[in-house]
């Protein structure tokens, strides 16, 4: 029998990894199962990202190994977006580091940062990578309560001094997964000042920040003003661009940080694809105005969740951004007992709180990435499910 090493022992098995093989169950015995379990965007990049990519490897001089930064247009293209979105100027050499996707950098980050017995202030609930990769580090998690009264935002007054003294990192990410709240300039002014007298690393999860509703703009903690001598902020096409399975990322901002980020990552890969490295640069240099009709696309199916939970006599808050709804679970049920029932008795996959953390417990998430007839089909099995069961 092979022992896995001692820092597996402290992860539990991927949430979805299991999910994913129950579903692939109860395909193969012929039920038809809606995924409103994981943001995976449903619907394709535009067909001038997929033409860059295609055109680059259709070249014999496209497939060799590639620098672990990425290419220097695809460094401009990251600093020209934060310069087209939100004023903010960055190095392309310095202040940008390209990624396989904003999760590889997550991940390595703690690796690159965190020593054993460290503390990382992780919001909760929050993506459950930023608290794995603080467990196989060796770091310590100490959970930042995210709660409905506070608009999802962590209050950093009731942290103790014990632990501050030996955190190094604070995780954040607006607009929120799982709950889709938001978080303003200003928020992330106080959270600049906090960490410059606690000396801390402020992470900025900002997958979301450009799938918003209603003319609503998401910030940049980059905007605040010395934000680049504390911060770090991952951004990602998967969301904004509908490349999920692309893997394009990057970490902007903290050139010490983003240089040890850099020494794991280029012991970790050998770089990405160039066709896919030079599909990102059209993908960010390209027309932007398409996501307007993709963001009002996904606000019809936020609506249409909403009036649905809103008939069965659930009340939600409406999100401003992000691809999620979050909600109570109704109250004879805890929330994994009444996602397992719902996969097993409805087929329909959406996905318990707990997943992302204590304070997850009791709710649920959908995500709305699936067209709009099957969230219609989804929602109606939904309503019956819960109809059936009183």
């Amino acid at each position: 029998m092979i022992v896995g090493a001692k820092r597996t022992q402290s992860l539990a098995p991927q949430f979805f990894a299991a999910l994913n093989r129950r579903i692939a169950e109860l395909t193969a015995a012929g039920h038809d199962v809606i995924r409103l379990d994981v943001g995976s965007p449903d619907m394709p990049p535009p067909a001038h990202i997929i033409e860059a990519l295609a055109n680059a490897a259709a070249r014999s001089d496209r497939h060799g190994y590639q620098s672990h930064n990425a290419t220097p247009r695809l460094r401009s293209a990251w600093s020209a977006a934060y310069q087209r979105l939100y004023g903010v100027k960055l190095d392309a050499d310095l202040q940008v580091l390209p990624l396989m996707g904003s999760k590889e950098g997550i991940f390595h980050l703690a690796l690159a940062i965190v020593n054993p017995g460290d503390v990382v202030l992780i919001p909760d609930p929050g993506y459950m990578t930023y608290a794995q990769s603080t467990r196989i580090s060796g770091g310590e998690v100490y959970p930042l309560p995210l709660i409905r009264e506070r608009g999802y935002l962590p209050d950093l007054g009731s942290i103790p001094g014990s632990v501050l003294e030996r955190a190094r990192i604070l995780w954040l990410n607006y607009p929120n997964n799982p709950t889709g709240a938001v978080a303003e300039t200003g928020f992330f002014e106080q959270v600049v000042d906090f960490a410059a007298r606690h000396r801390l690393l402020v992470c900025h999860d900002a997958a979301y920040a450009q799938v918003t509703y209603g003319g609503y703009v998401a910030p940049s903690i980059l905007q605040v003003p010395g934000a680049a001598q504390v911060a770090v902020e991952f951004n990602t096409l998967s969301k904004s661009h509908n490349m999920a399975g692309w893997r394009v990322g990057a970490a902007m901002g903290n050139t010490d940080a983003l240089r040890n980020l850099f020494i794991v990552k280029s012991n970790a890969d050998s770089g990405h694809f160039l066709p896919i490295l030079e599909a990102a640069e059209a993908a960010l240099e390209g027309d932007q105005t398409w996501m307007r009709q993709r963001n009002e696309i996904y606000q019809l199916r936020r609506d249409l969740v909403l009036q649905t939970l809103k008939k069965i006599g659930w009340q939600v808050d409406a999100p401003k951004a992000g691809l999620y709804i979050w909600l109570p679970a109704p109250d004879q049920w805890s929330s994994a007992e009444f996602v397992q029932e719902l996969l097993e008795s409805a087929h329909v996959a959406l996905t318990p709180g707990e997943v992302f953390g204590e304070q997850g417990k009791g709710y649920l998430r959908i995500a709305i990435t699936a067209p709009e007839n099957r969230l219609r089909e989804a929602m109606q099995r939904l309503t019956d499910f819960v109809h059936r069961r009183g």
